[in-house]
């Protein structure tokens, strides 16, 4: 198996464990915020989703990663739609793997540029960090379902 072929089974399975732990979270709940300055239901997905693109980015290209988080915050922020932001988690994810099909060992082997993400590290690495990011923030979200009274599903299995 190649290393984009693992890479795809890893975008797979976030993808799969994060729309499995918040299923249950609808378009009512866009707007629910634990607390005051807290991400929404919806910037929290569209969080989730912007990262991969980042990831994805900022890993193939020449100068690596976009470091501008306040100016990323912005598309973020303006997010309040729970769909809308699933739509765009799912595209991130279908573009990550298309970029990551078309890449062979040796450029998943190349070393990431230069600073102070994941500097000097092979481009594989990113789909690790896809993975523990998707996975940090579908655990918030099931926080925020419970809080409105909803049990959360097992993110890896029905059960």
């Amino acid at each position: 198996m190649s290393l984009s072929e693992q890479a795809i089974g890893e975008l797979c399975a976030a993808q799969e464990f994060f729309n499995r732990s918040t299923r249950n979270l609808t378009e009512a709940h866009s707007t629910f915020v634990p607390a005051e300055g807290m991400m929404t239901a919806a910037q929290q997905v569209a969080h989730a989703a912007q990262t991969i693109d980042w990831f994805i980015q900022g890993g193939f290209r020449p100068e690596g990663f976009d470091l501008n988080f306040e100016e990323h915050f912005k598309e973020v922020a303006a997010c309040t739609s729970l769909s809308a932001a699933k739509a765009w988690f799912d595209r991130a994810i279908e573009a990550a793997k298309s970029v990551t099909a078309s890449k062979s060992d040796a450029e998943l082997l190349t070393p990431l540029p230069a600073g102070p993400i994941m500097g000097g590290m092979p481009r594989m690495v990113i789909f690790g960090s896809i993975t523990d990011h998707t996975a940090h923030h579908r655990g918030a979200l099931t926080v925020y379902a419970r809080l409105n009274g909803i049990v959360p599903p097992m993110p890896y299995g029905d059960m």
